[in-house]
């Protein structure tokens, strides 16, 4: 299907879509051909915005008077060189935390080309993504967690969105945008909140500067300024960097691109993007319908095209000891709902997000407190999903259901200065956090019904503090305790349903529902550094968790998934304990990191398939129609344990021809059953795979394959068994700086992406359409990055 929605720059007769992302940071040397010991340090939660960026923060200049000054200037060293750029395809280990932190860093995002953080995280181990609508709408999974354990952040913030209250639902956070992705695990998840058990994949970009930039040409010179010398200190007279990013893809015809922009003198620094996306229906291996082998397809997955743009504007303030920013971001999507529902009524969702973001940091001249942090945010989303009311009538075409998310969210964090306890040297950090959402779903199908839209209109409070003590014994050793308590207050309505859930004849009237939850949450690591550069640790938490929104008051037709989803506002709180042990190496030529783990859910909730069908309303579950297509699925709770284990690695053999080559291999499992042995829906399959790779200081190819194991460890009902399959992928990129004679960009990357090489049928076992949309074929992406 052409889509109508259109938004594209025209020059010279071509249409270029843009794509913003941040500046990574000064330009770096050319890197040596042996290739270095690399450690990644993500900064522990108490530690973590207190890294030294690669732009001279402006803070890093002021001065110091009186008996402050020797602490001032220890605290804030002046402006260092640029760091060198980290080497292409180098394994990233993070041996500083409790638990597990996969870190996706700037150079394989460029690489990688994933049109969302699903499709980007979809091979890591121990993650995979939802692929409900691949390119499109696809969230992170993690160690078989998904919706409502999994907290999504750009920039310390919610995502916002309506990503957690359906899979269809697109996550408003573009890799194209973003400067660094991390999921991370454990303690560290606490900050975000109890909605966050499985993890927080946390974006960051520089779309609220927290750095001056550093120029590496002559500021300005380029735009015929007057010559000034590069910005040495807040008060510098500044400079300008531009960036830009374009490439094609074959597999689904998709275009995208996009322009960025760092500018800063005279204590302000300005951050602008604009970006885009464009795609046709991508091609497949195969027919993709399992259970139906009547309908045309083409060679393509019907109804799979989608297009999306977005810009923001941002700018910093820096002042003696700290900075405040503020940044307004708008991203729009539009995109088709494949599967045979989505192909016969042309479903597509069109959604935008208008978001405002502040944050800043002040680090006071004080004995006692080290900085204070603060974020405070505001979204607006609404989508709506369109669709035919009758496939046979295209006159019929129009919005079938609308979402919206009004949701504001601040936070505080204090960190204290370091002391000495005799036993250790204690830092610690507490916060507060606060928020409101109100959520919506209307339908303008029976207006006015008791079942219109998934649920009526709700809205919740929540307001939290939690607190982080890091010990730090020795060098070698370090522990922490860190602790939550949070309350939370929904209001919002649902009929009392029957206890077999089928109806009983008479009228069911709404009931206001106001639940509260006060869940509390704590966890205790231990960090151990061993002989031969190995770090160990082992963490233990335990978690509450409130019941969200959907799960308590869902009451209609969920068309995404096919299910008539049935809420229970009766609901109590969920509990996790969880025990994870790892062991790590960060630098030499072999670098690694293991993780095994386990955990006990009291109360796991989960969406239950009773095996009843229905159709548009409660009073047809049951009744035998022929037109109920619906699976009714109910909101229940059981104890369960999910136990698994992670692991990748690399080794650099040796020399070749100028460079490095070597190996590399991964594996993650993940077991969930519940207590009586039955399997919890939707889980990963087991995943083994492996590649070699060979770089150098302007060169970097790799092939790779991972083997998918099939998956029949599948719930009792409404569940089918998953094929598995070989994900071969292989790719080659070149780096190198440039005269500023050619065209005037500094530093320029090319490249060529090969995916699923060996076009093989993948099913994804956790996707509720997997019997219905295969993953996208054999395709060629290539890229092109400028710096100017």
């Amino acid at each position: 299907m052409t889509l109508q929605k259109k938004r594209a720059f025209h020059i010279g007769g071509a249409s270029w879509l843009l794509l913003g992302a941040m500046h990574s940071g000064a330009l770096a040397d050319d890197t040596p051909t042996q290739l270095p010991d690399i450690t990644v340090t993500a900064p522990s939660p108490i530690q973590r915005h207190r890294t030294v960026p690669t732009r001279a923060p402006v803070h890093a200049v002021r001065a110091a008077t009186g008996r402050n000054r020797e602490r001032a200037a220890a605290a804030q060293p002046a402006p260092a060189p640029p760091a060198p750029a980290p080497q292409q395809g180098v394994l990233p280990v993070v041996t500083d935390q409790f638990a597990t932190v996969t870190v996706v860093p700037n150079e394989e995002l460029r690489r990688s080309g994933g049109a969302t953080l699903g499709d980007l995280l979809f091979s890591k181990p121990g993650i995979t993504g939802s692929s409900f609508a691949p390119g499109a709408s696809s969230r992170p999974i993690i160690r078989g967690l998904d919706v409502n354990r999994v907290g999504i952040v750009e920039n310390g913030l919610p995502g916002g969105g309506a990503s957690d209250l359906g899979e269809d639902h697109f996550v408003p956070i573009d890799p194209f945008s973003t400067n660094q992705i991390e999921v991370v695990r454990g303690p560290a998840a606490l900050r975000y909140g109890s909605t966050s058990i499985g993890g927080v994949v946390s974006a960051t970009n520089n779309r609220i500067p927290d750095a001056m930039p550093t120029c590496a040409a002559t500021p300005f010179q380029t735009y015929g300024l007057p010559v000034k010398a590069p910005l040495s200190d807040a008060g510098g007279p500044g400079c300008l960097n531009v960036e830009t990013r374009t490439s094609v893809s074959s597999v689904n015809r998709g275009v995208e691109g996009g322009m960025l922009l760092d500018a800063g003198g005279n204590n302000v620094a300005v951050h602008a993007d604009v970006f885009g996306r464009t795609t046709s229906d991508y091609s497949i291996p195969s027919y993709p319908y399992l259970f139906d082998q009547t309908r045309p397809v083409g060679g393509r997955q019907p109804n799979s095209a989608t297009q999306s743009d977005g810009a923001s504007v941002g700018a910093s303030y820096f002042f003696t000891g700290g900075n405040i920013g503020a940044a307004i971001t708008q991203n729009d999507s539009l995109y088709h709902i494949p599967g045979i529902d989505g192909a016969d009524h042309h479903t597509r969702i069109d959604a935008h997000q208008t978001k405002i973001a502040v944050k800043g940091e002040y680090r006071p001249d004080s004995a006692a407190i080290d900085a204070v942090r603060f974020w405070v945010g505001a979204t607006d989303y609404r989508h709506n999903e369109l669709g035919l009311a009758d496939p046979a009538d295209l006159t019929s075409d129009g919005v079938r259901q609308t979402f919206t998310n009004k949701e504001q969210e601040a936070r505080v964090e204090v960190q204290l200065m370091p002391f000495n306890a005799r036993f250790a040297t204690v830092t610690t950090a507490f916060g507060l956090q606060g928020g409101h959402q109100e959520l919506t779903a209307p339908s303008p199908d029976d207006p006015g019904s008791l079942f219109n839209g998934l649920w009526n209109p709700n809205n919740n409070n929540r307001v939290a503090g939690y607190v982080f003590n890091e010990f730090k014994f020795t060098e070698a050793t370090k522990a922490q305790i860190a602790a939550r308590i949070e309350h939370v207050e929904l209001h919002g309505s649902t009929p009392d349903f029957p206890a077999d859930f089928l109806p009983d004849g008479s009228p069911q009237a709404s009931i206001g529902r106001n639940p509260s939850f006060t869940p509390v949450s704590g966890s205790v690591g231990l960090i151990q550094n061993l002989p031969g550069d190995l770090v160990g640790s082992i963490t233990a938490q335990y978690v509450e968790r409130a019941p969200k929104p959907a799960e308590l008051f869902s009451r209609g037709g969920h068309d995404a998934t096919a299910t008539f989803d049935i809420g229970d506002p009766n609901l109590t709180i969920e509990t996790a304990k969880s025990v994870e042990v790892g062991l790590r190496k960060a630098t030499g030529p072999f670098r690694f990191e293991a993780t095994g783990y386990y955990t006990f859910f009291n109360n796991f909730i989960y969406r239950r398939l009773t095996g009843v069908m229905c159709g548009s309303d409660f009073d047809s579950c049951g009744n035998g129609e022929p037109d109920n297509e619906l699976r009714q699925a109910v909101y229940s709770q059981r104890n369960a344990v999910f136990r698994g284990a992670e692991f990748q690695s690399q080794l650099d053999i040796g020399p070749l021809n100028g460079g490095i080559w070597g190996i590399e291999n991964q594996f993650d499992v993940v077991r969930a059953t519940f207590t009586d042995g039955s399997n919890v829906p939707r889980i990963p399959p087991v995943r083994l795979g492996g590649g070699v790779y060979w770089r150098d200081s302007n060169w970097f190819t790799r092939i790779h394959l991972v083997h998918a194991f099939a998956q029949n460890d599948i719930a009792v009902i409404g569940e089918t068994p998953t094929a598995g399959y070989n994900l071969l992928n292989a790719e080659i990129t070149y780096n190198t700086k440039l005269s500023q004679s050619w065209i005037g960009a500094r530093e320029m990357t090319l490249g060529l992406v090969g995916n699923n090489l060996l076009n093989q049928n993948i099913r994804n076992s956790v996707s509720y359409t997997k019997d219905e949309v295969l993953m996208p074929g054999l395709g060629v992406r290539a890229f092109a990055n400028l710096k100017f």
